[in-house]
C-alpha cells in the first residue's frame, strides 16, 4: 500500500596479504623476519609492545585471530619460546624487558641468588670476588647476551645495554656486591612485572573469548561436533543451555533467553523464540535451541567484535606516539648526562674517579623509560577493554584519547535520540465512534501493507475484521469494505477527494484519517518515541562540560522542536537532507574550539560520521556499513552508551597521566641525587623496577573494573 498521510513528521529514517595462510611457526611473508606465526592485519609492533597479545607459538595463529601489518615488528622477539614465555619489547619500549614472562627468573636466577648470599656471608675472603663474579654471570647472562645481540643489530640504547654497562662499570671499580645486586633485582623486577602484565593480558583475553571453537551441527538426523569455522550458511546447529552461539542465525526450533552482555554490555537477558535472529557470542541461558546459520563464523557479530578490539591496538593515541618517540631520544640523552655526571663529579667536585664512575652508572640504571613505554600503551588498551565490556567498541587509543577533547556533540534525531520505531501516540474518534471501533477499522484497512505506519497501527490494534474489495490510491491511501461498510484510510486529501470534511492535522506525528460510509470517523496519530535514557544522558553530558549539544533531523520543525525540548536540547536544525547535515556539521566544527563528536544510527549517516572529528554509530552491531564508517560503535540501542564512553575515556586519561607524572618525578629525583653523589645503584634499580611495576599495576585497575 502506498501511504501519503498528512504528517508533521517525515518517514523514519582487506584482502589478506601474502602469508596469511601460514601454519603455526611459519614466517609471515609481510611481517618481521623473526619467525612470527602472525596472520595478517595485526600491527604486531603495538601488540607485542604492550605485551597483551599472545607471545608464544600456539597463540600466534590460533583461529587466525591475530594478524600483522606490513610495517611489522622487526623486534628481535624470541618467538620460538614455550607457552607462557614472553615477548621482548622493542620500539615502544626500547628497554628489552621480557614483560610478558612471569616465570623467567628460573634456575640461573636462584643459583645466582644463592652465590650472592654466600658472597655476602663470606665477605673479605680471598674467594669472595669469584663467588660474586659467578653470581653476576648467572643472573646477568640473559641481559648481557641480549645487549650484545641488540648492539649487533644496531639497537644500542635499550635497558640491557644500560644494565650491562652500569654493572660492568661497577665491577671495574670493584663494587662486586652492587653489580650483582643490580642484576639480581633487575631480574626479580622483570619477574614481577611479567606477572602483572600477564594478569592484564588474561583480562583482555577474557573479552575476546566470544566465539566458541566448535559447534553442534545437525546433519542427517545426527549431531556432530565440528569446528565453528567450517559452518556454512544454511547449516542447522544445536545450542544447549550454557553454551555460546557460534554463528549468527535464526532460531529454527525452540525458545530461550540469551545473555548478550559480552556483545552489548546489557546484563538483562533477552527472550527469543522461533524465527527471531540471534547473534554469535550470546550465551544460551535456558532451553535447547536449534539455529539456522545465516552468516559464516568469520563474518558474524562476535568475529566483528574480535576484529574491532584487535585492530584498536593499531591506532595509537597521540600520547602513545609521543612516548614512543620520547623513549628513543630520552635514553641516549641520559647516557650523555651519565658521562657528564662522571666528569662533573671528578673535575668540579674533586671526587675520586671511582665515585664519578659510580654516579654515572647509577644514572644509567635509572634512565630506562620502561615504566612509561609499557604503562602508557597498556593503559589505553585497558581503556579499550573496559569500554568493550560496557558495550562500546572504540577503534583505537587515538579516538579514546580524542573523547577527552570533545567539546561539541551533534546528535541525529531518528534512531539516536528517538527509537526510530513508529508507535500509535494518539487516537481521536469522531462523534458516533469509539476508540476500539476506529482501531479495528484501521487494522483492517492497513492489513495488507508493509509500511512502518501500517505496522504501528496493526501492533496497537491487535485485531480486526478481514477486509474485502481492497483498492489502493497511491499518494492518498486505501479504500476497502469491512463488514459491509465502506472504509477509507489515508491522508486528509483522500477524504477531501471523496467529499468528506475532516479537520486539519494538529500536534506532532503522522495523521491517518478514517471515514466510514462517507462520514469522518476519526484520526490516528503515529509518531516516533524518545528513548527512555535520552534526557538523562543529555543532562550527564552537559555536566561533563560539553559546551554545546545540537540535534539534526530531516523532520519538520514542530517535531524537531518537541523532541529537542523533551530531552533538554536547545540547539536544533530541521528539514535537513543528508548533505545538509554535513554542511551544518562543518559549520559547527569551524566555529568550535575542541573536537566535535557526531552520533547517528549508522544507517543513513555515513557521510556525517566520516566528516566529524569522531563519529559514533548507535546500535550498529548488526550493520557492517556503520561499523566501517564509525570510529566508535555503541553496540546496543541506548544513548547512555555515549556517557559510558566518556567515563572510560576520563578514567583512562587519568591513569595514563598518573603513570607519566609518577614515573618522571621518581626518575628525575633519583637522577638529581645521583648527580650529587647521594644515590646508590641499589636505590636506582629499586626505583626503576618499582616504578615500572606500580605503573603496570595502576593500569590493571582499568581492566579489573566490571561492566
Amino acid at each position: 500500500m502506498s501511504h501519503a498521510h498528512d504528517s508533521t513528521e517525515n518517514s523514519v529514517k582487506d584482502d589478506a596479504p601474502a602469508g596469511s595462510t601460514q601454519k603455526d611457526g611459519e614466517v609471515c611473508a609481510v611481517c618481521c623476519d623473526e619467525g612470527h606465526g602472525h596472520s595478517p592485519r595485526r600491527d604486531c609492533e603495538t601488540a607485542c609492545e604492550i605485551g597483551i597479545l599472545p607471545t608464544h607459538e600456539s597463540d600466534h595463529i590460533e583461529d587466525e585471530k591475530y594478524g600483522c601489518s606490513e610495517h611489522c615488528c622487526e623486534c628481535g622477539h624470541d618467538h620460538g619460546k614455550r607457552e607462557g614465555e614472553g615477548c621482548e619489547l622493542k620500539d615502544g619500549c626500547g628497554c628489552g624487558h621480557d614483560h610478558g614472562d612471569s616465570d623467567q627468573f628460573g634456575l640461573t636466577g636462584w643459583l645466582g641468588a644463592v652465590l650472592f648470599a654466600a658472597g655476602l656471608f663470606f665477605s673479605n675472603r680471598p674467594f669472595t670476588p669469584y663467588l660474586l663474579l659467578a653470581a653476576y654471570l648467572l643472573v646477568g647472562w640473559r641481559p648481557l647476551q641480549k645487549a650484545v645481540r641488540n648492539i649487533a643489530k644496531g639497537e644500542v640504547f635499550d635497558e640491557n645495554f644500560l644494565m650491562s654497562v652500569a654493572t660492568i662499570g661497577a665491577i671495574a671499580i670493584r663494587e662486586y656486591p652492587e653489580a650483582v645486586a643490580v642484576m639480581l633485582l633487575y631480574r626479580v623486577g622483570e619477574h614481577f612485572q611479567g606477572l602483572a602484565v600477564n594478569k592484564s593480558r588474561s583480562s583482555i583475553h577474557s573479552l575476546l573469548e566470544l566465539q566458541p571453537e566448535t559447534a553442534n551441527l545437525l546433519k542427517d538426523g545426527t549431531e556432530q561436533t565440528v569446528p565453528s569455522a567450517e559452518l556454512t550458511v544454511g547449516d542447522v546447529i544445536a545450542v544447549r543451555p550454557g553454551e555460546r552461539i557460534p554463528a549468527d542465525g535464526v532460531i529454527a526450533g525452540g525458545a530461550t533467553s540469551l545473555d548478550m552482555s559480552s556483545l552489548t554490555g546489557e546484563s538483562t537477558p533477552v527472550s527469543v523464540k522461533e524465527g527471531e535472529e540471534v547473534l554469535s557470542g550470546s550465551i544460551n541461558l535456558e532451553g535447547r535451541i536449534e539455529v539456522k546459520v545465516t552468516k559464516l563464523a568469520k563474518e558474524s557479530a562476535a568475529a566483528r567484535i574480535l576484529q574491532l578490539v584487535e585492530d584498536a591496538a593499531k591506532a595509537k593515541a597521540p600520547t602513545e606516539q609521543f612516548i614512543t618517540k620520547f623513549s628513543k631520544v630520552y635514553t641516549p640523552i641520559v647516557c650523555l648526562f651519565a658521562a657528564l655526571t662522571a666528569a662533573v663529579s671528578t673535575l668540579v667536585f674533586k671526587r675520586p674517579p671511582a665515585e664519578g664512575i659510580y654516579a654515572a652508572m647509577t644514572f644509567l640504571v635509572i634512565s630506562c623509560p620502561c615504566a612509561l613505554a609499557i604503562s602508557v600503551p597498556l593503559g589505553f588498551f585497558g581503556g579499550l577493554g573496559l569500554a568493550s565490556k560496557r558495550g562500546v567498541l572504540i577503534k583505537g587509543g587515538n579516538f579514546l584519547e580524542g573523547l577527552g577533547e570533545v567539546r561539541h556533540i551533534v546528535l541525529d534525531k531518528t534512531g539516536t535520540i528517538t527509537t526510530g520505531t513508529l508507535r500509535v501516540s494518539n487516537v481521536e474518534p469522531a462523534k458516533g465512534f469509539t476508540q476500539s471501533e476506529l482501531m479495528q477499522y484501521a487494522f483492517s484497512a492497513e492489513s495488507g501493507s508493509n509500511h512502518p505506519i501500517a505496522a504501528a497501527i496493526r501492533e496497537a490494534a491487535q485485531d480486526g475484521p478481514k477486509p474485502s474489495a481492497m483498492q489502493e490510491k497511491p499518494g492518498y491511501g486505501v479504500i476497502c469494505e469491512v463488514d459491509g461498510r465502506h472504509v477509507l484510510a489515508g491522508n486528509r486529501r483522500l477524504l477531501t477527494e471523496e467529499g468528506i470534511e475532516a479537520p486539519a492535522p494538529g500536534g506532532i506525528g503522522t495523521a491517518v484519517y478514517l471515514a466510514v460510509d462517507g462520514k469522518f470517523a476519526g484520526l490516528i496519530t503515529v509518531s516516533d518515541t524518545v528513548k527512555p535514557d535520552a534526557e538523562k544522558t543529555v543532562a550527564a553530558l552537559k555536566r561533563r562540560g560539553i559546551a554545546s549539544i545540537t540535534m539534526l533531523t530531516g523532520d519538520n520543525e514542530p517535531t524537531a522542536k518537541a523532541v529537542a525540548s523533551e530531552v533538554g536540547i536547545t540547539d536544533f536544525a530541521a528539514n535537513l537532507l543528508p548533505q545538509d547535515k554535513v554542511t551544518r556539521l562543518e559549520t559547527i566544527m569551524k566555529g568550535a574550539a575542541g573536537k566535535t563528536l557526531f552520533v547517528g544510527d549508522g544507517i543513513n549517516d555515513a557521510p556525517v560520521l566520516a566528516r566529524a572529528d569522531i563519529g559514533a554509530a548507535m546500535g550498529a552491531l548488526g550493520s557492517d556499513a556503520a561499523i566501517e564508517a564509525a570510529d566508535i560503535v555503541l553496540m546496543d540501542d541506548k544513548l547512555s552508551g555515549l556517557e559510558a564512553a566518556f567515563e572510560v575515556a576520563a578514567k583512562t586519561r587519568s591513569i595514563v597521566r598518573q603513570n607519566i607524572a609518577f614515573s618522571l618525578t621518581v626518575k628525575f629525583a633519583v637522577m638529581a641525587l645521583a648527580l650529587f653523589g647521594h644515590a646508590s645503584m641499589w636505590l636506582a634499580v629499586f626505583a626503576d623496577v618499582g616504578v615500572a611495576l606500580l605503573a603496570i599495576l595502576n593500569c590493571t585497575r582499568l581492566m579489573a573494573q566490571k561492566a
